[in-house]
Order: C-alpha cells, then structure tokens, then sequence
C-alpha cells in the first residue's frame, strides 16, 4: 500500500513533537531546535491565538521541517491551515464534515481515533492512518493492540501520555507509524527560550527512535 510522503516522513522521523506556541515570534528559534536535534517535523497545535501565525511563519522559514497542524476540529480550520502551509493535518477525533473539508485541502490526514467504533467510521470513510489519542487513557499498548485485531489495515499515531520512558513499547508494536509528544517541548523550555534544551531532548528521542527501529 502506498502512502503520502507526508505521512512517510512522519513515520522516517518516529517521534512528532506536539507543542502549544503562544508567541508567534518563538516559533522559528523552536522549529530550528527540533531540527538541530535531528527531529525535521512539528506539529503546531491550534489551542492558542497565535497558531495559525506560527504555523505559517514556520512554513515559509525552516524549509527542512514537515510543518503539521494539530488540534484540527472545525471544516473551517481545515481551510485555514492549508492556506498557512500546512503539509500534513491531525485532529483529536473523526467527524464527517471535517473529513470532506480535508479532501477538498488534499492534505494527508490523522484523524483521532479511541474506539473501535471511531475506527469503524475512519475505516469507511478510507482514513487507515490515524491518530490513537489519548493514548495512554485509551488502554495504552494494551489498547492499542486490543484495536488492531479486527483492524489490522489500520496504523497508528498514538498521543497523550507518551514520553521518553514508554517510547519503546508503542514503536515496537507493527501498526505504529511514529508517536506524538509534548516532552520535546516542555513548557520551562519555551518560557525560557531555551532552546539547548529542545535539541537536547529531540536528539535523546531521535536515538532511542533509532536504536529500536534499527
């Protein structure tokens, strides 16, 4: 089965950082960070003002990294990110309408899944690359494995309560094509502006990534 290249490069990189900008001017510096750490994709959450702004300035000046909005819930944020730059799309669950908003973009799409009904809808609808969110609330690896049973087409982004420590358990399981996490990003981190601290962690990631994929 052939896959976009978006989503190719999601699953090439293991580990997605999911962060939260407030200032738009930030945005740059972090994207540089994560990339000087080996971690060439971003996934700029839309739970603040100042999303769209990042996400687009990201998109026009770091070049070498997969700019990817997150936290997608309306067919009217479909649109806007996809004017931004956005080169791939996730969202917290699955709606119908955000769905046709997303074909009408031709963006690749995550869209979030928790249940096996929620993989029922994706399923028909022909999304079988999903996000597993909230991963760990959601049964964690034990429920993940428990969804991939009767959907075994399915492969996964699992997000929420993902960190360093259990990064191994959900990239060693076959369905799962990257992880998602907000750790790359800690909050001290941005506040600080320190971004030593960012390459730190996405390196750290990146090897572990590494080492358990070979």
């Amino acid at each position: 089965m052939s896959i976009a290249p978006e989503i190719a490069r999601l699953k090439a990189c293991a580990v997605v950082p999911v962060v939260v900008i407030d200032e738009a001017e930030i945005a740059v510096p972090l994207a540089e960070a994560l990339l000087a750490g080996g971690i060439d994709v971003i996934e700029i959450t839309l739970r603040r003002p100042a999303a769209m702004a990042a996400l687009e300035v990201v998109a026009k000046r770091v070049p070498g990294i997969l700019p990817v909005a997150g936290t997608v819930v309306t067919p009217a944020q479909a649109a806007e990110v996809h004017n931004a730059g956005a080169l791939a799309v996730v969202s917290p669950g699955f709606t119908e309408s955000v769905d046709e908003a997303m074909r009408k973009t031709g963006l690749p799409w995550l869209p979030g899944v928790a249940t096996a009904s929620d993989c029922m809808r994706a399923v028909s609808a022909g999304r079988l690359t999903c996000k597993f969110f909230p991963a760990e609330q959601a049964g964690g690896v034990a429920g993940l494995k428990a969804l991939s049973g009767p959907f075994p087409q399915m492969q996964f982004c699992p997000t929420g309560g993902v960190s360093l420590a259990n990064l191994g358990n959900y990239l060693a399981l076959p369905q799962v094509i990257c992880v998602g996490g907000s750790w790359l990003v800690p909050a001290d981190a941005v506040k600080n502006r320190d971004w030593a601290q960012v390459t730190k962690l996405s390196r750290e990631a990146r090897e572990k990534a590494a080492e358990l994929r070979g």
